[in-house]
């Protein structure tokens, strides 16, 4: 449309210029006419293609501060201690408890060296859970320290999960935080005697004063459940389970009493752990939620059917807890689903299919399902994971999705590089601006971002970072902040995960 004119002048003139030659002015007009003429063009379709993209306000907001903590569970639990969960119809297939993130058992931090210390803990996790992925690769187990390998390489003790809950061990029940993990599946705290224990923020477990708490004996099921258990002289059975960056956990392996606000569960198998070395944060031990057969969802299965569900609550925009939610009720009615995939290799991790991406609503071109592809040796593919922040896209995706989102954003101010983030913007000064929209199309889902799970706030001057990294390695992991606000269903049973977009509430 606009172009003919311009052809039409261009032709009018030249068969002027047989008859005639035009005066000097009469040319420089038509210079500029053709000047102007060739801007508006391009102003235009400029305009035609950034209003072709799909865009959504991102309300900005600032550094998630640290929340207060408060507690319904224990103190629901105190005020009733003979509750059983047979005493509440309904509940006993089902319960719900608070998460928090790690932030809250800093104290008097910042909130932008609270931001630091998440990056450098998500960096640790990732180089961790990546060399797990390796090693699965290249050895059916690891060899620990002695006659040990260890029944599963954690994501690393710094960064071994990024939410913490509450709950009871033992009877009657003492009360301790507790790290949980999607990507790791041993359950363990840490207990007296201590031969060598970090500090921690509540009184360390002591199993003799537990009516509850039965020490496994070698070569029983549950013993043998662990990929290369030990036997002390007692024939007790013992467990070790290393983490990424040196750190270890070694004791018995028992089976106890674990009570979640009004719901006891008992006889869940885990280590009691006497020495634990290494750069652990205040939590009590960890609440292994992987795929593996120790797992507490996969420990129990008959009660809970095997299916999770948590909704991590935007920090920055909010000061309610997150949750999590075990048993039936866990499944959202809303969630659009998509499988799980099975690494031979590995049975801790999550896999899931991604097919591409797209940035204001065009399909990414270069991000395509074999960037994704999980190989009969288990090498690449996707993984979610609850304990991983930012999420890593293997290189070419990653360099794909990072380009569409700058051209679409080209309007933006750009602000300099910020840690592991290579597209920063300036955004001080605004309240709101308008951003591409962002989605993940998985195996028969896709899951449309909302702005803040993208476009997050790195320091308190206005600078705002797109919150995804590139990887060298073929694992590509779907982190936390990417997971804000959904209900992220874990139904193992159905083999499959879940979203639910607004799922917090």
């Amino acid at each position: 449309l606009f172009i003919l004119p311009m052809l039409c002048l261009h032709s009018h003139s030249h068969s002027l210029s047989h008859s005639f030659h035009p005066p000097l002015s009469l040319s420089k007009m038509e210079g500029k006419a053709r000047a102007l003429l060739f801007s508006f063009v391009l102003l235009s379709l400029s305009t035609v293609f950034s209003e072709s993209l799909e865009y959504q306000t991102l309300t900005l907001g600032s550094l998630p501060k640290p929340q207060k903590l408060t507690w319904a569970e224990e103190s629901e639990t105190l005020i009733a201690p003979e509750l059983d969960e047979t005493t509440q119809p309904g509940s006993k297939n089902t319960f719900t408890v608070q998460l928090h993130h790690l932030d809250a058992l800093s104290f008097n931090a910042t909130p932008e060296s609270l931001f630091n210390l998440r990056l450098q803990r998500d960096s640790i996790r990732v180089k961790s859970m990546t060399a797990i992925a390796a090693v699965s690769r290249n050895a059916s187990h690891v060899r620990g320290k002695g006659v040990f390998s260890s029944s599963v390489i954690s994501g690393l003790a710094q960064g071994s999960g990024e939410y913490f809950t509450r709950l009871g061990i033992g009877t009657p029940p003492k009360y301790s935080y507790m790290v949980l993990d999607t990507g790791s599946d041993v359950v363990w705290i840490q207990c007296s005697p201590c031969r060598k224990c970090y500090t921690q923020t509540d009184p360390v477990f002591d199993p003799t004063k537990s009516t509850s708490y039965v020490g496994l004996k070698c070569g029983t099921p549950l013993c043998r459940r662990l990929d290369s258990p030990g036997c002390n002289q007692r024939q007790m059975c013992l467990y070790q389970v290393s983490y990424g960056d040196g750190s270890f956990t070694f004791g018995e392996f028992s089976t106890e009493t674990l009570t979640f606000r009004r719901t006891r569960v008992n006889k869940v198998a885990f280590g009691c752990g006497h020495d634990d070395e290494g750069l652990f944060i205040g939590a009590a031990g960890l609440l292994g939620l992987g795929r593996g057969k120790l797992s507490f969802p996969s420990q129990t299965g008959l009660r809970f059917g095997r299916k999770f569900s948590y909704c991590l609550v935007d920090r920055s925009a909010s000061s309610k807890p997150s949750s999590i939610l075990f048993g039936e009720s866990a499944v959202s009615k809303t969630a659009m689903f998509t499988p799980l995939l099975t690494n031979p290799k590995l049975d801790t991790f999550y896999y899931i299919g991604l097919t591409g991406m797209s940035v204001g609503g065009a399909r990414v071109r270069g991000i395509t399902a074999s960037l994704f592809k999980l190989d009969s040796a288990g090498n690449g593919g996707v993984i979610i994971d609850s304990g991983t922040s930012v999420t890593r896209l293997t290189r070419p995706a990653y360099i794909a999705l990072r380009n569409a989102f700058r051209a679409g954003a080209s309007d933006l101010k750009r602000a300099p590089d910020f840690s592991l983030f290579d597209t920063c913007f300036d955004l001080s000064g605004k309240t709101e601006v308008k951003v591409p929209t962002v989605v993940f199309h998985f195996v028969g889902a896709d899951v449309s971002l909302p702005a803040s799970n993208y476009l997050i706030p790195v320091d308190s001057k206005g600078s705002f970072c797109f919150a995804f990294a590139g990887t060298m390695s073929g694992l590509s992991i779907i982190g936390n902040i990417q997971q804000q606000g959904f209900r992220v269903v874990y139904d193992l049973a159905g083999s499959r995960i879940g979203f639910a977009a607004r799922g917090c509430a």
